[in-house]
């Protein structure tokens, strides 16, 4: 028996914690036998090729590798069953037609005498657009470093005294004065060294003048135009028979070029190490607020249990209350956490970003006080975006709590907006950005600014120039996740003493502006009476949400996992009028679930519950359309708000809000 796909029953039972572990593994998986055949792929990789987990079961390895067709297959299962694992790369192919590069680690095994082959495939795409980038840059050092200009000079001594002597065509190119100039001026070439740098340019030329061998000397000079240029000084002494110095001649390269090609060298290095550290820290955050807010949901709801019971009163209801007071503060630390990961689930909009500001302009007021001046900037054509409203406030808001605080003895924030254009040249300063329309947020203080040190640190979570009681450090790494997950791209510059500017960069959109959303309401519980089947598979949280909302009047129908949830319905006789969900269950997911069960009953309506985004209902964290979807950790309010509002939504797709 061959290793299937998660879900089917027929799965050896051996085999099914290896199954759910890759299925819930973040980079594609599979298993396949020796005639390439896939027996077992995940969600991830269902979700990159864009097929669906029936259509790759009944494909093989070169229907997605064109590098792999079966006669190459073969000698590379024979290697793989001799050395056991392989790593190598590839190219894999969507459904869609598109190739992209993959690095494949292949295992081989063995089940009921037949060998498998298990394979992790991650994507290269991002990694080798960086190298691309490096080896450009690469490639533009060794050009400049071909074309360099020189000219030479000797220095005479004569009675102790050096007289400077230049000789070259060079010598304009590189200094913008002829050699003639620096005859008639002999203090011109030391007033031409840039004053920084004179120390190490005339400690190098002691110690010639002592007759000491002096290493290749690269400083600064100032062109006749007012520029810096960056040269390299090489001196060479000559003695006479009695080892007197007589003379040295001196070599000097413009080295402008290259020193600028090495800075933009190692600026790209820094961005490649600075994306690969943020996306490492993300995946760690996404992860424990995801395990976390179960966690925070059964002890919030059971604190407004207690709570509710009048007879809990005097010190033990303090304590419930600051037990609830943490657990909410709680939830904030791990909703800030899933946006720096990008998990957390997005309603976007087509919108202005001058119609966010116009919503929050008195907040930002109430916010900075009045000895700061707030100036708005906004180009009165601006295009639309597609982004979450409510996220983008969060953006906004974070800058200028952040540029008040720069700011304590007062000072001025400037806010902008404007239509851009990203050509090639300012993507490549912005790796990963790509070329084309966007829109530009642009957030300037007068503040004290930060070093180089500070400034490569504030995206990452937990880091702070604040005191301990002054603040989470999740701010700016909140606002990092949610322009990433909108799509954009975030940038700081900053210096001390001259203020600090952040700029984000929203793609453009050519859609009409959806119109506003109208005021939320209130919260508060909602009665009902209806059936609903609760399918979760942590016992607490089950237990918790069965007794929120039976004490709303509801009848609860409770299940642990997929399978249990199907026989439940199957046996009951009455009416369900509501699925409600978590996504990622045991055995059958939340939407396969869904589907099936709406076979049988297809009057029932269906709510999704999860921590994070999860790309099973929400593709890079953007919820569907219509589609149903309650945040963890919930309250019991919000809970039964949200179960009321689907119940009494208009007929439709019973699975969607129409």
């Amino acid at each position: 028996m061959a290793p299937e796909a998660v879900g089917p029953e027929r799965r050896p039972q051996n085999l099914t914690l290896l199954s759910l572990a890759l299925t819930h593994v973040r980079e594609v998986a599979f298993f396949s036998d020796e005639n390439a055949v896939f027996h077992f792929v995940n969600e991830e990789m269902c979700r990159v090729l864009g097929y669906s987990c029936a259509e790759l079961l009944g494909m093989s390895v070169p229907d997605i590798d064109p590098e792999f067709p079966l006669d190459r297959w073969f000698k590379h299962w024979n290697t793989l069953k001799a050395q056991r694992s392989l790593q190598f790369e590839s190219r894999y192919r969507t459904k869609t037609g598109r190739l992209f590069p993959v690095e494949i680690n292949a295992n081989y095994f063995e089940f009921e005498g037949q060998g498998y082959c298990l394979a992790l495939v991650r994507d290269l795409t991002t990694r080798q657009q960086a190298e691309e980038a490096l080896r450009e840059s690469e490639k533009r050092y060794q050009q400049l470093l071909h074309s360099i200009t020189d000219y030479i000079y000797t220095v005479q001594v004569a009675d102790g005294r050096p007289l400077v002597t230049v000789h070259g065509p060079g010598c304009a190119a590189v200094t913008g004065y002829t050699p003639e100039d620096y005859a008639a001026d002999p203090g011109l070439w030391y007033r031409m060294i840039y004053e920084p740098d004179r120390a190490a340019v005339m400690g190098q030329a002691g110690r010639v003048l002592a007759g000491e061998s002096a290493s290749p000397l690269e400083h600064r000079i100032l062109h006749r135009d007012g520029s810096l240029r960056w040269v390299r000084n090489t001196s060479v002494p000559h003695f006479d028979p009695q080892r007197r110095l007589i003379a040295y001649d001196g070599l000097v390269e413009d080295i402008t070029e290259r020193k600028q090609a090495e800075q933009e060298r190692s600026r790209l290095q820094e961005q490649l190490q600075q994306a690969q550290k943020l996306e490492s820290v993300g995946r760690l955050a996404g992860g424990v607020a995801h395990d976390f807010n179960n966690i925070l949901a059964i002890v919030n709801g059971c604190s407004e249990i207690i709570l509710a019971n009048s007879e809990i009163t005097g010190v033990a209801r303090r304590r419930v209350l600051e037990i609830l007071k943490a657990g909410q503060r709680g939830a904030s630390l791990t909703r800030q956490l899933l946006a720096f990961s990008r998990k957390q689930i997005l309603q976007p909009k087509v919108l202005s970003l001058n119609l966010v500001l116009e919503d929050i302009d008195k907040m930002m007021s109430r916010l900075i006080g009045e000895e700061i001046e707030l100036k708005t900037v906004l180009d009165p054509n601006l295009e639309p975006v597609t982004a979450d409203p409510g996220q983008m406030e969060q953006v906004i808001l974070n800058f200028c709590i952040n540029a008040r605080d720069a700011m304590p003895e007062g000072g001025r924030i400037t806010i902008e907006t404007a239509n851009v254009t990203v050509d090639d040249t300012l993507a490549a300063q912005h790796f990963p950005m790509k070329t084309g329309r966007y829109v530009r947020l642009t957030v300037m203080d007068t503040g004290t600014g930060m070093d180089k040190e500070t400034l490569a640190h504030i995206f990452e979570p937990f880091f702070s120039t604040k005191g301990p009681d002054q603040g989470t450090g999740l701010g700016l790494a909140t606002v990092y996740g949610i322009v990433q997950q909108s799509g954009g791209h975030v940038w700081a510059s900053s210096e001390p003493g001259r203020g600090t500017t952040f700029s984000v960069y929203l793609p453009a959109v050519s859609e009409e502006i959806e119109p506003r959303a109208p005021e939320v309401q209130p919260l508060e519980r909602t009665r009902g009476s209806e059936t609903i089947l609760l399918v979760e598979d942590s016992a607490p949280l089950r237990a918790l949400a069965s007794e929120l909302l039976a004490n709303s009047g509801y009848t609860v129908l409770t299940a642990e996992d997929g399978e249990q949830a199907v026989q439940l319905a199957q046996e009951h006789k009455g009416y369900i009028s509501l699925l409600l969900t978590d996504v990622s269950l045991p055995k059958i997911k939340g939407p396969l679930l869904a589907s099936r069960l709406q076979q049988q009953r297809p009057e029932m309506k269906i709510l999704y519950v999860s921590g994070y985004a999860d790309n099973i209902i929400s593709p890079n964290g953007v919820l569907q359309p219509d589609t149903a979807f309650l945040q963890k950790p919930f309250t019991g309010p919000v809970l039964c708000r949200k179960v009321r509002e689907v119940l009494d939504a208009p007929p439709g797709n019973p699975g969607t809000l129409s």
